[in-house]
């Protein structure tokens, strides 16, 4: 097949609309099921960058949840513990497969942003990842191939109108890669820098000291942030990314808000967000929307005479901010990469308050000594990668 014709583009007064490889061959993508628009390609083929990225960095599955071209999820699949599991609401599941651990990780670590995602998974999808992702709601996903078991399940999706993709895993684009705006091709080499542990040699804090768990987490954050809209920063942990923040103008915004999600992540494994009562039958939107009020400056939203009762089974105690702040000073060992140099400290103070211990820039800007200075006062470990990471 040679070209697909979409129904729009980016919007729906934007017709035509179609996809093509621009040197005559035919495209390397099959349509299993359902039909995808424009958006919904442009977040597959990112996605099946950064897990097939993440795949040859680290040797294991890796998964990706993506929403308007940015991942609010990336994972590789390594088991899940039992708090994981019950966070990630898979705990009622049989046996994961590492895909399927990829999977719920991905999911799992913005489950607000990645409402109605499109999913990449790097390896062929199985009946367990399958069976995660039907009780999802979501838009599509993007594989090297299905198991039978596994097709059939997801073609009982949005009425049988699931989108299902894919993508032949050998497939290698041209060198050049071009971008049409306002009638005017832009043409640059890909972004084909291989992300692994060699990036991260030249540590310039007083503490040399970045195990293997948290090189792992480093290389998944830039390999993450490689794929997403800048300015961006990532935060990882235990084989995932726990907060993403893209798209900001200002580095120390991506910062705060990725680390606003990354506080998120870690508050929903407290013991006080983890026994929360809700009603029997809950639908899972509606779940996760009160989880994520409860942990916030919202609260009473949720704990409103009048409101509670249409959630809990009893009404919760409020989650104060001390003890939140209390619950985050017991969190260490986060990972924080950046997809460019941190120009001001205060991007170093913020990474703190969620728990970093490791960092990766670029380095490069005039104030790296104060950003310096400032993680030897913290006791963090931060590599100079040398290598920008811009995403547009």
């Amino acid at each position: 097949m040679k070209d697909l014709e979409l129904k729009y583009g980016c919007n729906p007064n934007q017709k035509p609309s179609r996809i093509y490889v621009s040197d005559g061959r035919d495209l390397p993508i099959r349509v299993l099921n359902g039909r995808p628009g424009y958006i919904n390609f442009m977040d597959a083929l990112n996605g099946w960058q950064l897990v097939r990225d993440l795949t040859r960095a680290t040797g294991l599955p890796a998964a990706a949840s993506f929403k308007h071209v940015s991942p609010a999820g990336a994972a590789v699949g390594l088991p899940l513990s039992d708090v994981l599991k019950k966070i990630y609401f898979v705990d009622d599941m049989e046996e994961l497969s590492p895909l399927a651990c990829a999977y719920a990780r991905a999911r799992g670590a913005d489950r607000m942003s990645s409402f109605g995602d499109f999913i990449s998974l790097s390896d062929v999808c199985d009946a367990s990842t399958a069976k995660i992702i039907k009780r999802e709601v979501s838009d599509g996903v993007i594989a090297p191939g299905y198991t039978d078991e596994a097709l059939a399940i997801l073609k009982e999706k949005k009425k049988g109108g699931y989108t299902v993709i894919e993508i032949d895993p050998e497939y290698v684009p041209e060198p050049l890669e071009h971008k049409d705006v306002f009638g005017i091709t832009f043409e640059q080499g890909r972004n084909e820098l291989k992300i692994d542990n060699d990036l991260l040699a030249n540590v310039v804090t007083a503490n040399k000291d970045i195990p293997e768990n948290a090189k792992r987490d480093l290389v998944i954050s830039l390999i993450t942030l490689k794929y997403t809209q800048s300015n961006s920063v990532c935060y990882a942990k235990d084989g995932q990314a726990i907060g993403v923040g893209a798209g900001q103008q200002s580095r120390v915004h991506c910062v705060r808000l990725a680390g606003q999600k990354a506080d998120n992540w870690l508050l929903r494994q407290c013991p006080k967000v983890l026994n929360l009562p809700f009603i029997d039958g809950i639908k899972r939107p509606d779940r996760d929307n009160a989880i994520d009020v409860y942990i916030g400056d919202e609260y009473m939203d949720v704990l409103a005479d009048g409101a509670w009762q249409k959630i809990f089974k009893e009404k919760p105690e409020v989650f104060t901010a001390e003890e939140k702040r209390a619950w985050l000073d017991t969190q260490t060992g986060v990972s924080l990469g950046s997809d460019a140099f941190f120009p001001f400290s205060d991007n170093i103070e913020r990474a703190k308050k969620s728990g970093v211990l490791y960092i990766a820039e670029p380095g490069g800007s005039v104030r790296d000594d104060a950003v310096i200075e400032c993680c030897d006062k913290y006791g963090m470990a931060m590599a100079f990668t040398g290598i920008r990471l811009f995403h547009h």
